[in-house]
This record gives structure tokens, C-alpha cells and sequence, in this order.
């Protein structure tokens, strides 16, 4: 007789109830604005995601090219506040919930949501309260590494986009 804790992975039975969740958590697709200048977005909402430990925010950016306007789902990193204004882009600032290319951001910063390739969307780091560390920059190569919350290192393009801070909701699987 097995355990109904023993039973890992898909099962035939039970299937995750998705029908309240609130979507896909991503950077915004990279376009003209992101790769030249920067684009401000402002936090309306920062919201929990059933089944997902970490909180998300909702963003709404001024779209580009016709008049109206986008709502994005990102990664909440903490200290982020509704109200608050987010920039995304080659320009922005080095400040926390800002998305930056790695290229632009100095060695010994902490960040979340980090692409894997160009205009992913983000891949690493993503998980409550995790980040990842920029440890050293290759000019010549044009390539970054990273400490990823794993301990492990890695090294990726300059040019993938990241969100600066730690993803909120960290603490979370600290029993008392």
C-alpha cells in the first residue's frame, strides 16, 4: 500500500486547480524604447498568485505605437508599492523593480528575473526571495556571469534584461 504522501509528480487524479490564477509573469517584449532610451511604467496593483509563492505586480506601460495602454505581469522584487513608477530600458536607473540590461548594471548587484537569452522574458531567478549576483562583466566577449540562487554560476549575454532586487515573498518557507 503506498502513502498518499509518497505520491510524487502528475497524477491521474488530481490536477491543479489554474482557473484563478492571474498569467504568465514576464518582462515586457523588448522593443525600440527598451533597447534605446526607457519607458516608465507605473504599479497599479501588486497581487498573489494562487500557487505561486511570490507576490506579482501589476504594471501598466503607455503603449508605444497606437493610444492605449499595457498591462504587464512582473515579478514583485521587494519594496515595490503601488504608485510607484517602474522604468525599463538601456537608460533607466539602478533602482529596485527597474529592468535594465546586465551591460548597464555594475559588478556585485543583486538581481531577479534574469533572461536566459535576448528578449526571453525572463528565466532565472524567479522564485520568492530569490536572486541572482552579477559577478564579473567580459567586454571582449560581450558575455556576464551570475551566482544563481543555486550556487551554481553561469554565464550569459550581456545584452539579456534583468529586474534589480530580490523577488518579494522571501521568508516564506521559514517555519517558526
Amino acid at each position: 500500500m503506498k502513502l498518499k504522501a509518497q505520491r510524487k509528480g502528475k497524477s491521474p487524479i488530481f490536477k491543479a486547480h489554474t482557473r484563478t490564477r492571474k498569467g504568465a509573469v514576464k518582462l515586457r517584449s523588448i522593443d525600440y524604447a527598451e533597447r534605446r532610451g526607457y519607458v516608465r511604467g507605473v504599479v497599479k496593483e501588486i497581487l498573489h498568485d494562487p500557487g505561486r509563492g511570490a507576490p506579482v505586480a501589476k504594471i501598466q506601460f503607455l503603449n508605444a505605437y497606437r493610444f492605449k495602454r499595457d498591462m504587464e505581469l512582473m515579478v514583485a522584487t521587494e519594496g515595490m508599492y503601488t504608485g510607484q513608477f517602474v522604468y525599463c530600458g538601456k537608460k533607466a536607473t539602478l533602482t529596485i523593480g527597474n529592468v535594465l540590461p546586465l551591460k548597464q548594471v555594475p559588478e556585485g548587484t543583486i538581481v531577479c528575473n534574469v533572461e536566459a537569452k535576448v528578449g526571453d522574458r525572463g528565466a532565472f531567478a524567479r522564485g520568492s526571495g530569490c536572486f541572482a549576483v552579477v559577478i564579473s562583466h567580459d567586454e571582449d566577449k560581450g558575455t556576464t556571469r551570475l551566482r544563481l540562487p543555486s550556487g551554481g554560476k553561469k554565464t550569459v549575454n550581456s545584452q539579456v534584461r534583468a529586474q534589480i532586487g530580490v523577488v518579494a515573498g522571501g521568508g516564506r518557507t521559514d517555519k517558526p
